[in-house]
């Protein structure tokens, strides 16, 4: 089916069946109109949002070209009441000549980082998307746009070809990028830049777990880039990678559309995700493979309406088989266990109630904290309905190293997961005498939390060490959070941060806004039905959360947002934590 003649709205069928755009499509589908309603209508409330804020000169060249895509969406859908609107061209026009004149000679942006191939990609992506749908709605009003927005992509393409990147989804946005620009202007330095980064490898553990470990950049980067990279560059094999991250994704799920995202290496890691993101990747999947499940996921997305879902019609305008169909749901999974080794991680599920066990952070192997690393010191959270606990922590009082992150997770029985780690701090006894200088200035080392001109590795040590074991084991009405500590004496602090919006009874107020501590017995959090009962207090001692020198050195803290509970005690010693739930 012509592109073109979708565009006008007119049509209830759609042709289906190729993933590269030149194939013949002999497959017919009916369209889904329920589906179509929705981006209209999303993207409708988007545009007067646009036209109220155009021209914010703060804004990325990246906002400015996806500003850009939806006043071009409404304008080339025959469905929208936008549609040829000319009040759009004056902020089309403006928007697309920022879009020339941020270029620079290399045909590079700056966005944040300077002269960037990869933040280049994600403003050029939309640029091909716009000249494309503009050419296709073929409208003599637009002639001028269309030349600078070709003008604009034949600028940057040899730039994409030849640069750089700097983390593993900016080699699929680049190679996407790359894919359109060589679609509308074929270069055969773009498709060889494409097969470079493809022969590296797609970074995904088997069970489709990628290497960043966020729902962030596998939903709005690595996903929808293979995807394009697949349909345009005619490699279906892609479609596995993406196949296989929607099916982690399904565990991940939360039942309010949540996804989990304690594990990830990057900035989402003690965020907030919504499965939003993911609706065209699950649609695509769920006609390509028949996945009822999938097809469940795209309708609760629809069904629940929030996110930008006005941003998907320029995809959907774009390729119209998209928007076919879709197979019978199915029921995706809701009680399970599931244990991902590759992040040291499980999910439970049983019904409305889920748990994360979390023992995968890279602190130990690269004891650092930084972005693209995974350092989240929450190991346990659960959820029972509406109540949330977003985050169960652990900081002793030991020498300001910080929360307990446990070094793995281990599965020693039906339901039951142990996390464990062994914290050692020196101190530092005088140099052999082989390694004495006398004019005193030794190297600057680190021993674990600082730096000190004083040749630390050389030195003997004395430690003091402080070993702590955490079993989570499931009930039938909960969880059991047994702490065992062994070492040196010391306090500790168990932190319950529990989401917003709820009511706490049990517990006694703390002076800062938002603590308070469960003293003795037994605490609830409950939002309307749902309510997750915690206990017992073990004292009224007051220990502070200690986030660590890392942290605390630099003025930084590992203070969650919500209301927060605190238990306390001493090591060496036992401590059991009861969570249950109703």
């Amino acid at each position: 089916m012509l592109r073109r003649t979708f565009l006008t709205g007119s049509l209830t069928t759609v042709a289906l069946g190729a993933l590269h755009p030149a194939a013949a499509r002999a497959e017919v589908a009916a369209v889904d109109e329920d589906f179509l309603r929705v981006l209209t209508d999303a993207n409708q409330k988007q545009i007067p949002l646009v036209l109220g804020n155009f021209q914010n000169v703060s804004d990325s060249v990246r906002t400015v070209a996806r500003k850009a895509r939806r006043l071009v969406s409404g304008y080339v859908w025959g469905r929208s009441a936008y549609h040829h609107d000319a009040a759009l061209l004056g902020p089309l026009q403006w928007l697309v000549g920022q879009l020339a004149a941020r270029q620079h000679e290399d045909g590079l942006y700056d966005v944040g980082n300077l002269h960037s191939p990869p933040d280049s990609a994600f403003a050029i992506q939309d640029v091909c998307m716009l000249y494309a749908l503009l050419d296709a709605d073929g409208q003599p009003e637009t002639a001028a746009l269309r030349d600078t927005l070709a003008a604009v992509v034949k600028k940057a393409g040899p730039a994409l070809a030849s640069g750089g990147v700097h983390t593993p989804n900016h080699r699929w946005e680049v190679s996407a990028a790359l894919a359109r620009a060589h679609h509308l202007f074929p270069d055969r330095r773009y498709a060889a830049r494409i097969d470079d980064w493809l022969d590296e490898g797609i970074d995904a553990t088997p069970d489709g777990i990628y290497s960043e470990r966020s729902s962030t950049y596998a939903a709005e980067v690595t996903n929808p880039c293979l995807l394009t990279i697949a349909w345009l560059r005619g490699k279906p094999a892609l479609l596995d990678y993406v196949r296989r991250n929607l099916d982690v994704t399904l565990y991940l799920l939360e039942p309010n559309g949540e996804v989990d995202t304690t594990a990830s290496r990057r900035q989402d890691q003690n965020r907030i995700r919504e499965v939003w993101w993911y609706l065209t990747q699950f649609r695509e999947l769920a006609l390509h493979d028949r996945d009822g499940r999938f097809t469940t996921i795209a309708k609760s997305i629809e069904a629940r309406g929030t996110g930008e879902l006005g941003d998907f019609l320029a995809e959907v305008l774009e390729r119209p088989e998209l928007s076919a169909v879709l197979p019978a749901a199915q029921p995706v999974p809701t009680d399970f266990v599931q244990h991902y080794p590759s992040q040291a991680s499980v999910r439970v599920r049983r019904g409305a109630r889920t748990a994360t066990v979390f023992g995968g952070t890279d602190f130990h192997d690269l004891p650092l904290i930084a972005s693209g690393l995974s350092t989240n010191p929450t190991f346990f959270k659960l959820r029972s309905g509406a109540a949330i606990l977003d985050s169960v922590r652990l900081s002793p009082q030991f020498f300001s190293t910080g929360h307990f992150r446990s070094d793995g997770l281990r599965r020693t029985a039906p339901g039951t997961f142990k996390l464990q780690q062994e914290v050692k701090v020196p101190y530092h006894l005088p140099l052999p005498k082989r390694y004495r200088r006398a004019d005193g200035l030794y190297a600057l080392t680190p021993d674990g939390r600082f730096y000190s001109a004083m040749d630390f590795p050389h030195r003997p040590k004395q430690y003091r060490t402080l070993r702590t074991e955490v079993t989570v084991t499931e009930l039938s009405d909960g969880y059991d959070l047994a702490f065992e500590f062994a070492g040196d004496a010391t306090a500790y602090a168990i932190e319950l941060c529990f989401r917003a919006g709820g009511e706490l009874a049990g517990v006694e107020a703390l002076e800062a806004a938002g603590n308070y501590q469960l003293v003795s017995g037994t605490g609830s959090y409950t939002v309307g039905s749902d309510r997750i009962e915690f206990g017992p207090g073990n004292g009224a001692a007051r220990v502070t959360m200690d986030p660590g020198e890392r942290y605390t050195y630099l003025g930084g803290n590992l203070t969650p947002e919500g209301r927060r509970v605190y238990l306390t005690g001493r090591t060496p010693g036992r401590q059991l934590l009861r969570l249950r739930t109703s």
